[in-house]
């Protein structure tokens, strides 16, 4: 069944009880569950909904993220070459709800709002309009990133996107609904801080990546492809609330807390040059202003 065609659907995985469930939203408040229970949503504790064997990121997808890092607007999506793409350990894996961990000495946990593709069935060597057909739906992802260490690991972002928790994903997985018709926002502490149109801004679609990568790499049920963020990533701060919200999809919301510094002092240490603050603050003055940080 083609992933864009109605009528929509949400599957999410749950704890109630102590016990793990699958579960659909049953109006605001409650969820059923699959033995056909009705609880409230309050009452149970979201996994994340899909067990991927890898977790593949895109770097750069929103002209709007390509301009503020770049400083200039292409006149068409094809002035933008090809993607490149990045893979977080499944370690990082998080759920709606689940804290994001800052350690003692680092400043640049930066946020990402992103729409995460959910791979259906093993994947390789298609087309892009056979895509569609491999897709089980979509789902919120926040790409965290601790940009202190951008300056090691030759650009594979191992360090910056790979700490445990670093992917959140949720609440649920979401069919039925046509993707490029919906609108990305992430919001800091109730605030609007980021916004993504995805018809207007996405330069690469979905159907796209998914062939692209299915070329040389088989992609397995439950594989995540996090479809990058639009401008305005930001370092946050202890106690932060960071939610995402997509249209069709839903909201997921994560809290950062703090932990003490990592015990080992070896290897390259957070820092503060001039690339990390770059990609860390972004360029506010090419933002409109209700994203600008304040």
């Amino acid at each position: 069944m083609n992933v864009l065609q109605g009528p929509r659907r949400e599957v999410r995985r749950v704890i109630h009880n102590g016990s793990e469930y699958w579960a659909s939203p049953e109006g605001e408040e409650n969820l059923r569950l699959a033995d056909g229970r009705v609880v409230a949503i309050a009452d149970v504790v979201h996994l994340p909904p899909c067990t991927p064997s890898k977790i593949i990121c895109l770097h750069l997808n929103y002209m709007s993220r390509f301009y503020e890092l770049r400083g200039k607007r292409l006149a068409t999506r094809a002035d933008y070459g090809t993607p490149n793409y990045f893979m977080k350990p499944v370690t990082t894996l998080n759920a709606h709800g689940g804290e994001i961990v800052r350690p003692e000495g680092y400043q640049y946990l930066n946020y990402e709002g992103e729409v995460a593709i959910v791979i259906g069935k093993p994947t390789r060597n298609i087309t892009p309009d056979e895509a569609w057909d491999h897709m089980a739906g979509f789902t919120c992802a926040i790409d965290m990133g601790l940009q202190d260490m951008r300056d090691t690991d030759a650009g594979s972002m191992l360090r910056v996107k790979g700490s445990d928790g670093f992917c959140p994903v949720g609440p649920g997985i979401v069919s039925g609904i046509d993707i490029r018709e919906q609108t990305l926002r992430t919001y800091r502490n109730g605030r609007l801080v980021q916004e993504g149109v995805l018809a207007d801004d996405v330069i690469f679609g979905f159907d796209y990546l998914v062939a692209d990568l299915a070329r040389h790499i088989t992609l397995m049920p439950g594989d995540l492809i996090l479809t990058a963020t639009p401008a305005n990533s930001r370092p946050l701060d202890v106690g932060d609330l960071i939610e995402v919200e997509v249209t069709g999809l839903g909201r997921l919301s994560n809290r950062v807390v703090a932990a003490p510094a990592p015990r080992a002092s070896v290897g390259h240490q957070p820092n503060s040059s001039s690339e990390v603050t770059r990609v860390a603050y972004g360029e506010d003055s090419r933002l409109p202003e209700h994203l600008r940080s304040r």
